[in-house]
């Protein structure tokens, strides 16, 4: 049976790229899956029957690595988190809200941060400590500004051979960076805008677009995260420098508030941990352990 990966979802039709790279066939879902409560998603293997050279039907869905659910895209290797240094204002807490969500979902996390060029020369230094903090948990953080002619030679290898997800807030510049980026597509603006549906008010579109021998996709209504799915003891296994330091308090399950020898709050009051990364982290918790109880029907 013809196998696939799904690059494109458009008003109830899956446009599955066969496994030879040469064609699209535009399928529908199986029936069954829906009784399954299987959804086909961009980014999924998939098995397809064909109908005729253009049009076939999706009969398997391979494993999955990883899902989201806005957008409904699977399969990512790493997200790009573009985030403005000015006009909307650099919002650390926003910031540490997506890691959190894209840690949990065994996503690999990229710091893009726009318009440095808007900082007054006092604003640098707060901004800078902030990019020196994420560096030093790990987190590779790109700097840049609009028309700046060194972006492309950085993302690029960024984006080789994975699947990766642009997201942020509107306003924060992401459309500058695709502009810069998709030019070596050799696509037109229009075929841009078509391709990647920008400028149009709707969370059912996501296309994966071949950039650098990987694919990229620019997920509209990826802009805000809640945390329906972490559980609270698995909320610190999302902030690396907590992760790599929990095994050392003394409770297995501490949640690094009032128990005693949490090597979490003693890391932050060593300065090891940011201040700040330990209190959305608790704000997270909090928002976690006040959440509605969910039931379902066993």
């Amino acid at each position: 049976m013809p196998k696939g990966q799904i690059r494109k979802a458009l008003s109830g039709f899956y446009y599955v790229l066969d496994e030879n790279g040469e064609r699209y066939i535009q399928c529908r879902g199986r029936g069954v899956f829906r009784n399954r409560q299987i959804s086909p998603l961009v980014g999924d293997f998939v098995d397809y029957e064909a109908d005729n050279d253009l049009e076939g039907t999706i009969t398997v869905v391979h494993e999955r690595k990883n899902e989201l659910v806005r957008p409904p895209i699977s399969n990512i290797d790493q997200a790009i988190l573009v985030f403005s240094a000015k006009q909307p204002d650099f919002h650390p807490l926003l910031l540490d809200r997506f890691l959190t969500a894209i840690e949990q979902h065994g996503i690999k996390p990229v710091i893009c941060l726009t318009k440095m060029d808007l900082l007054k020369e006092s604003e640098k230094g707060k901004l800078e400590h902030f990019i020196a903090d994420y560096e030093k948990i790990g987190y590779e953080v790109i700097p840049t500004f609009k028309g700046d002619p060194s972006l492309q030679e950085r993302l690029m290898p960024v984006l080789e051979g994975k699947i990766s997800v642009l997201a942020g807030q509107s306003g924060v510049g992401k459309s500058t960076m695709l502009n810069t980026i998709l030019p070596a597509l050799e696509l037109k603006t229009d075929d841009i805008s078509k391709a990647l549906n920008r400028g149009k008010h709707t969370t059912r579109h996501v296309e994966l677009i071949e950039v650098n021998n990987g694919l990229l996709a620019d997920t509209p209504g990826f802009s805000s995260f809640d945390f329906d799915t972490i559980e609270k003891e698995e909320l610190s296994g999302c902030f690396p420098e907590m992760a790599e330091r929990s095994n050392s308090c003394k409770f297995r399950e501490c949640l690094h508030l009032n128990e005693p020898k949490c090597a979490i709050k003693a890391a932050v009051e060593a300065n090891e941990i940011p201040e700040y990364r330990y209190k959305h982290y608790l704000k997270f918790l909090e928002e976690i352990m006040s959440r509605k109880p969910r039931y379902t029907n066993d």
